[in-house]
């Protein structure tokens, strides 16, 4: 008979950025080694909650400590105006 087992919740930011080829390619910074990608922004997030869960799942079995992400980062984006010269 398999030990009970319990379901814990882990937060980790993902950075999404579009692909050359469309869709995104997603990484998560506290956990380098799982990249993954989807067509639109909903797939890209749904396959980064699953490589995340498998890359999770996989340290636990092999005894490994959980990376822990104590303070999620915040990422925003900022408009900036310089001027250019003119084309003449």
């Amino acid at each position: 008979m398999q030990g009970d087992t319990s379901l814990k919740t882990y937060s980790y930011t993902i950075v999404l950025e579009p692909a050359e080829e469309g869709g995104y390619t997603v990484t998560v910074p506290a956990l380098p080694p799982v990249v993954t990608e989807g067509d639109t922004f909903e797939e890209a997030i749904e396959m980064a909650k699953d490589a995340i869960a498998l890359y999770l799942r996989t340290l636990i079995e092999e005894g490994k400590p959980i990376p822990q992400e104590d303070s999620p980062a915040e990422r925003t984006t900022v408009h900036v105006q310089v001027a250019v010269p003119a084309v003449v």
